[in-house]
Protein backbone atom coordinates (compact mmCIF):
# COMPACT_ATOMS: atom_id res chain seq x y z
CA UNK A 1 0.00 0.00 0.00
CA UNK A 2 1.40 3.66 -0.87
CA UNK A 3 2.28 5.88 1.88
CA UNK A 4 -0.55 8.67 0.43
CA UNK A 5 -3.09 5.82 0.77
CA UNK A 6 -2.07 5.17 4.63
CA UNK A 7 -1.80 8.62 4.97
CA UNK A 8 -5.16 9.66 3.64
CA UNK A 9 -6.97 6.58 5.32
CA UNK A 10 -5.20 8.21 8.90
CA UNK A 11 -6.52 11.22 8.02
CA UNK A 12 -10.25 9.94 7.46
CA UNK A 13 -10.18 7.94 10.64
CA UNK A 14 -8.73 10.85 12.66
CA UNK A 15 -11.75 12.51 11.30
CA UNK A 16 -14.55 9.61 11.83
CA UNK A 17 -12.92 9.99 15.58
CA UNK A 18 -13.16 13.29 16.01
CA UNK A 19 -16.75 13.66 14.68
CA UNK A 20 -18.36 10.64 17.13
CA UNK A 21 -16.84 11.73 20.23
CA UNK A 22 -18.01 15.47 19.10
CA UNK A 23 -21.77 14.13 19.09
CA UNK A 24 -21.09 10.99 21.66
CA UNK A 25 -24.38 11.50 23.40
CA UNK A 26 -26.59 10.36 20.42
CA UNK A 27 -23.84 7.81 18.97
CA UNK A 28 -23.64 4.50 20.86
CA UNK A 29 -26.85 4.41 22.07
CA UNK A 30 -30.35 2.90 21.37
CA UNK A 31 -31.37 6.22 19.63
CA UNK A 32 -28.28 6.74 17.13
CA UNK A 33 -27.23 9.48 15.43
CA UNK A 34 -23.77 9.02 14.80
CA UNK A 35 -22.63 12.25 12.44
CA UNK A 36 -19.34 10.30 11.66
CA UNK A 37 -21.13 7.19 9.68
CA UNK A 38 -21.55 9.89 6.50
CA UNK A 39 -17.62 8.47 6.16
CA UNK A 40 -18.94 5.22 4.92
CA UNK A 41 -19.84 7.30 2.00
CA UNK A 42 -15.62 7.25 1.04
CA UNK A 43 -16.23 3.71 -0.50
CA UNK A 44 -18.38 4.53 -3.05
CA UNK A 45 -15.83 7.40 -4.39
CA UNK A 46 -12.84 4.62 -3.85
CA UNK A 47 -12.47 1.61 -2.05
CA UNK A 48 -9.23 2.04 -0.38
CA UNK A 49 -11.40 4.02 2.10
CA UNK A 50 -12.75 1.15 3.91
CA UNK A 51 -9.34 0.62 5.76
CA UNK A 52 -9.64 4.50 7.10
CA UNK A 53 -13.26 4.24 7.62
CA UNK A 54 -12.91 0.86 9.57
CA UNK A 55 -9.97 1.88 11.31
CA UNK A 56 -12.06 5.00 12.38
CA UNK A 57 -14.65 2.59 13.77
CA UNK A 58 -12.20 0.46 15.12
CA UNK A 59 -10.78 3.34 17.42
CA UNK A 60 -13.53 5.18 17.95
CA UNK A 61 -15.45 1.98 19.74
CA UNK A 62 -12.29 1.62 22.00
CA UNK A 63 -13.57 3.93 23.79
CA UNK A 64 -17.42 3.03 23.63
CA UNK A 65 -19.49 2.53 26.93
CA UNK A 66 -19.84 -0.62 25.44
CA UNK A 67 -16.85 -2.48 25.17
CA UNK A 68 -16.02 -5.36 23.51
CA UNK A 69 -19.74 -5.22 22.03
CA UNK A 70 -18.85 -2.65 20.21
CA UNK A 71 -15.29 -3.64 18.80
CA UNK A 72 -17.27 -7.11 17.63
CA UNK A 73 -20.22 -5.67 16.23
CA UNK A 74 -19.97 -2.31 15.53
CA UNK A 75 -16.84 -2.78 13.32
CA UNK A 76 -18.03 -6.10 11.65
CA UNK A 77 -21.21 -4.02 10.77
CA UNK A 78 -19.13 -1.63 8.90
CA UNK A 79 -16.83 -4.13 7.40
CA UNK A 80 -20.13 -6.06 6.30
CA UNK A 81 -21.72 -2.66 4.71
CA UNK A 82 -18.73 -1.48 3.14
CA UNK A 83 -17.71 -5.05 1.15
CA UNK A 84 -21.40 -5.48 0.24
CA UNK A 85 -21.40 -1.64 -0.56
CA UNK A 86 -17.85 -2.28 -2.81
CA UNK A 87 -19.47 -5.19 -4.53
CA UNK A 88 -22.58 -3.85 -5.74
CA UNK A 89 -20.66 -0.92 -6.59
CA UNK A 90 -19.04 -2.34 -9.58
CA UNK A 91 -22.53 -2.65 -11.23
CA UNK A 92 -24.04 0.72 -10.15
CA UNK A 93 -23.06 3.88 -12.49
CA UNK A 94 -22.64 6.75 -11.01
CA UNK A 95 -21.64 8.50 -6.94
CA UNK A 96 -25.07 9.48 -5.72
CA UNK A 97 -26.94 6.03 -6.85
CA UNK A 98 -23.93 3.98 -5.09
CA UNK A 99 -24.64 6.35 -1.79
CA UNK A 100 -28.05 5.36 -1.87
CA UNK A 101 -27.37 1.87 -2.31
CA UNK A 102 -24.45 2.36 0.15
CA UNK A 103 -27.59 4.04 2.77
CA UNK A 104 -29.46 1.07 2.42
CA UNK A 105 -27.22 -1.51 2.68
CA UNK A 106 -25.90 0.28 6.28
CA UNK A 107 -29.42 0.70 6.96
CA UNK A 108 -30.88 -2.35 7.08
CA UNK A 109 -27.37 -4.13 8.57
CA UNK A 110 -28.48 -1.98 11.82
CA UNK A 111 -30.04 -5.50 12.70
CA UNK A 112 -26.42 -6.23 13.82
CA UNK A 113 -26.19 -3.13 16.26
CA UNK A 114 -29.36 -3.89 17.37
CA UNK A 115 -28.69 -7.30 18.48
CA UNK A 116 -25.26 -5.87 19.88
CA UNK A 117 -28.10 -3.69 22.44
CA UNK A 118 -30.17 -6.42 23.25
CA UNK A 119 -27.42 -8.77 24.28
CA UNK A 120 -25.02 -5.94 25.69
CA UNK A 121 -27.97 -3.59 27.61
CA UNK A 122 -31.42 -5.49 26.91
CA UNK A 123 -33.26 -2.97 24.63
CA UNK A 124 -35.80 -4.64 22.88
CA UNK A 125 -34.86 -5.93 19.76
CA UNK A 126 -37.73 -4.67 17.28
CA UNK A 127 -37.69 -1.19 18.66
CA UNK A 128 -34.21 -1.18 18.96
CA UNK A 129 -33.57 -2.11 15.02
CA UNK A 130 -36.53 0.69 14.03
CA UNK A 131 -34.93 3.39 16.32
CA UNK A 132 -31.34 2.49 15.00
CA UNK A 133 -31.67 2.30 11.48
CA UNK A 134 -34.07 5.38 11.23
CA UNK A 135 -30.85 7.01 12.93
CA UNK A 136 -28.33 5.59 10.46
CA UNK A 137 -30.56 6.34 7.70
CA UNK A 138 -31.24 9.96 8.29
CA UNK A 139 -27.62 10.19 9.05
CA UNK A 140 -26.53 8.46 5.33
CA UNK A 141 -29.11 10.18 3.57
CA UNK A 142 -28.28 13.61 4.88
CA UNK A 143 -24.88 12.85 3.92
CA UNK A 144 -24.70 12.22 0.42
CA UNK A 145 -25.19 15.85 -0.70
CA UNK A 146 -22.79 16.91 1.59
CA UNK A 147 -19.93 13.83 0.53
CA UNK A 148 -21.49 14.86 -3.24
CA UNK A 149 -20.42 18.34 -3.19
CA UNK A 150 -17.41 17.72 -0.47
CA UNK A 151 -16.45 15.76 -3.49
CA UNK A 152 -16.55 18.40 -5.76
CA UNK A 153 -14.39 20.67 -4.15
CA UNK A 154 -11.82 17.10 -2.87
CA UNK A 155 -12.17 14.57 -5.54
CA UNK A 156 -12.22 11.92 -3.10
CA UNK A 157 -11.33 9.32 -5.92
CA UNK A 158 -7.85 10.97 -6.53
CA UNK A 159 -6.72 11.63 -3.07
CA UNK A 160 -5.20 7.96 -3.26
Amino acid sequence: MKLKTIAVNGVFAALYIAVTYFVQPFGFTNIQFRVSEIFNHLVVFNKKYIFGVVLGVFLANLFSPLGAYDLIFGVGQSIISLLITIATSKFIKGIIPRMIINTIVFTITMFLIAIELKLALGFPFPITYLTTAVGEFVVMVVGIPVMYYLNKRIKFEHLM
